[in-house]
């Protein structure tokens, strides 16, 4: 789909094809938890396995029934958590390729990066926000981090999957570091257990892949939104520089069907972004004089990112899709009934826990907060159909709004 920049090994911090600032696996800080043989099963690196453990866990498949932009489709064809995942991590690989960063690690991040979301988008975070407010509230970014060291626990040995502390500390520091204010607390409480070193900024293979979510969502998401009726193409020509494109578009295929051309004005979106944050990174990472990846953690600034008339650009794209598809008149209508649904379970099973299954019952700590945010680990780990299946069970058919997921 994307058209990369070459790969010119000549450039500044690069040798045979890997620059000297990406983050190497080999010079990884390690795990929260010791590894038999340092956990080496193979010939993949740290990275590897950090991206396989994501994989092939139970979280990552629960994507696939969540919401990404609409809670209720009617069709196959709109994004979910996973597939939004997905193609984040092409975006990100293609990137990270260009640069000479490592592949792997950028890769797992994408992946991983909304693993922490609860069912029907940010409807459901802002229902379990409300729900723990008396118990410290509900960060899907930390929630994130909850689900891949504690939740998430397939080995006999600790919990968590243990993945690398790169891993690990680029998405904890998700948008650049985390140096003022009072924490989330479940990013407080695994901070304190193997500190992320969250006044630094991560790895560019985090700044990338941070991006690259910015990309991917900008632009499939007007393809949901033209799909959904949401929006039509004469609003989206009002943006000038998504009408000149379309022009170009259309003087290059002529007598083209208009769902063709729409797929091809966000392919050609999607690529002229990726070029921009190619050569935009390049230049910032010489401006800085960026060597090693030491440097990249003690820069004063992002090193990855839009140029100026491109991250201009790409805002006025976001207020457009706010105005008129996230907050359009129908999707208002069907978050609030998915916060009124999440916030009665939520309710439900905090009033009387023998409603939870038998091993999230067994587990239920004795004492507040850790009940409320139990009960909560268990709702934010629910599908957007298992959360209607339950509300169903304990108080009948959901609203039409969100009966087909």
């Amino acid at each position: 789909m994307l058209e990369a920049a070459p790969n010119d090994a000549t450039d500044v911090g690069m040798t045979a094809g890997r620059a000297r600032y990406a983050a190497d696996p080999a010079q990884s800080r390690g795990r929260e938890f010791g590894e038999p043989g340092g956990g080496v099963r193979g010939p993949r690196s740290a990275f590897q396995r950090d991206r396989d453990r994501v994989i092939h866990s139970i979280a990552f498949r629960r994507m696939k029934h969540k919401a990404q932009v609409f809670v209720a489709p009617y069709g196959d064809h709109y994004r979910t958590r996973l597939t939004h995942s997905l193609e984040v991590a092409q975006v990100g690989r293609v990137i990270a390729r260009s640069l000479g960063l490592d592949e792997d690690l950028t890769e797992a991040l994408c992946l991983a990066h909304d693993i922490g979301h609860a069912p029907f988008g940010h409807a459901g975070e802002d229902a379990l926000d409300a729900a723990l407010a008396a118990h410290g509230g509900f960060d899907h970014n930390a929630h994130t981090l909850r689900v891949l060291m504690r939740l998430e626990s397939p080995y006999c040995t600790h919990d968590g999957l243990n993945l690398s502390w790169e891993m690990l500390e680029g998405l904890a520091k998700h948008n650049g570091p985390v140096a003022e204010g009072p924490l989330p607390w479940a990013l407080e409480e695994l901070d304190r257990a193997f500190p992320f070193d969250l006044a630094r900024w991560p790895s560019l293979e985090a700044q990338v892949a941070a991006v690259a979510d910015d990309i991917a969502y900008d632009n499939h998401d007007i393809e949901d939104g033209l799909r959904a009726g949401f929006i039509d193409l004469d609003q989206l020509l009002a943006i000038d520089f998504i009408a000149d494109q379309w022009r170009a578009i259309e003087s290059r295929f002529p007598r083209t069907p208009r769902d063709r051309l729409q797929r091809e004005l966000v392919r050609g979106q999607i690529g002229w972004m990726v070029n921009d944050v190619i050569a935009e990174t390049k230049g910032r990472i010489a401006d800085a004089g960026i060597e090693t990846a030491h440097d990249v953690r003690r820069a004063d600034r992002a090193l990855s990112g839009f140029s100026r008339g491109v991250q201009l650009a790409e805002r006025r794209l976001k207020r457009f899709m706010y105005d008129n598809v996230y907050y359009h008149p129908a999707q208002k209508r069907t978050a609030q009934l998915a916060v009124d649904l999440l916030q009665r379970l939520h309710a439900a099973y905090a009033s009387d826990p023998a409603l939870l299954p038998d091993d999230w019952r067994a587990a239920l700590p004795d004492a507040e907060p850790g009940r409320a945010r139990h009960v909560a680990d268990f709702i934010a780990g629910m599908t957007d159909r298992y959360a209607i299946q339950q509300y169903t069970r304990l108080f009948g058919p959901p609203p039409e709004e969100l009966s087909n997921v």
